[in-house]
């Protein structure tokens, strides 16, 4: 099996993700369907003087479940969009923690893939 990293469009995903960027994530895709996201919880991340922003773990997590739905398609010359995310928060990301996202498809239709993910500390 191919890495999928090496892919074409996720090459190019990679180098054209300005926000992903300046919130400091990074990812890995473990095989087809699966990806781990991290982020550094930073200054740049806060919204209270010790946590993080709910918008900064939101875009974490959108972006774990949107690169693991990618790594599904992208052999089939597909690429996706988010169309609906429900996020509940159990505790707060601190300053200095690192975020560690993951993800797997669940459910995959004819047109829809149903994502679910997790971001621990």
């Amino acid at each position: 099996m191919e890495n999928l990293e090496d892919h074409s469009v996720i090459r190019f995903y990679i180098e054209s993700n300005q926000f992903g960027k300046e919130l400091g994530m990074d990812f890995d895709i473990q095989g087809q369907g699966r990806v781990t996201y991290r982020m550094k919880v930073t200054e740049k991340h806060l919204a209270t003087p010790l946590t993080a922003h709910g918008g900064a773990i939101c875009s974490l997590m959108d972006a774990t479940m949107g690169v693991c739905a990618l790594s599904e398609v992208i052999r089939e010359d597909h690429v996706v969009s988010t169309i609906e995310m429900k996020i509940s928060f159990i505790s707060p990301a601190m300053l200095g923690y690192v975020l560690t996202g993951t993800s797997e498809v669940i459910k995959r239709g004819k047109r829809l893939l149903f994502i679910e993910g997790k971001i621990t500390n």
